[in-house]
């Protein structure tokens, strides 16, 4: 039986409308429009830092369009809390080394199921070392990644970790539709491809 976790995010935020300080909360995000729609259902919750941590897209060139993208998007963006942005290196190697041996693995299989674990780790590393009161991730919003998988990835981490993990699916309400729509209002670049060679249609 499938989990509910846009549920279980509802009513985390829930809690969080009477704390007594702002909590702080950095996102992994995969691109920029993607974390249109998440930037904006979770900024008048938390103090965000978006944490672009993308090892698995190549080529560099592509990489950097849409970090780029990603930066241009929060400077547009009038939230509620300033939101800040964490640089990071590609570690591209990191991705090369994990996804060995799973190169012809189907989309959305073992391969890009230990991709979410390596940059979800590293977003609960950086959480952990920054002191952070949640981590999270925009993937959720995807209808091509596996939300059960991915959260299940992030109550293994959060107790490994002793970080709070943001539970959620932001697909739902309609999620990946008003980030498409939010893409065309700042005029973002959308790509055509997850982010790894192997799942470039060519």
């Amino acid at each position: 039986m499938k989990e509910n976790y846009h549920k279980k995010m509802l009513e985390i935020l829930e809690e969080l409308k009477g704390a007594s300080k702002v909590p702080t909360l950095l996102l992994h995000t995969c691109c920029a429009p993607c974390s249109t729609t998440v930037i904006k259902r979770l900024s008048e919750y938390f103090q965000i830092t978006v944490f672009y941590y993308n090892p698995n897209i190549e080529p560099f060139d592509e990489y950097l369009k849409r970090k780029r993208e990603q930066i241009r998007f929060l400077k547009e963006y009038q939230a509620k809390y300033p939101i800040a942005f964490l640089e990071c290196d590609w570690e591209n190697e990191s991705f090369r080394k994990m996804a060995e041996g799973l190169e012809t693995s189907r989309e959305g299989g073992a391969r890009c199921h230990k991709c979410y674990y390596l940059r979800l780790e590293k977003t609960a590393f950086e959480a952990k070392k920054g002191n952070f009161d949640f981590f999270t991730t925009s993937l959720t919003i995807s209808p091509y990644k596996n939300s059960q998988v991915m959260n299940q990835i992030g109550s293994v981490l959060e107790e490994k970790y002793g970080v709070k993990y943001l539970y959620s699916d932001f697909k739902k309400e309609n999620g990946y539709l008003e980030s498409i729509q939010n893409s065309k209002e700042y005029n973002l670049y959308r790509q055509d491809y997850c982010g790894c060679l192997f799942s470039k249609p060519f």
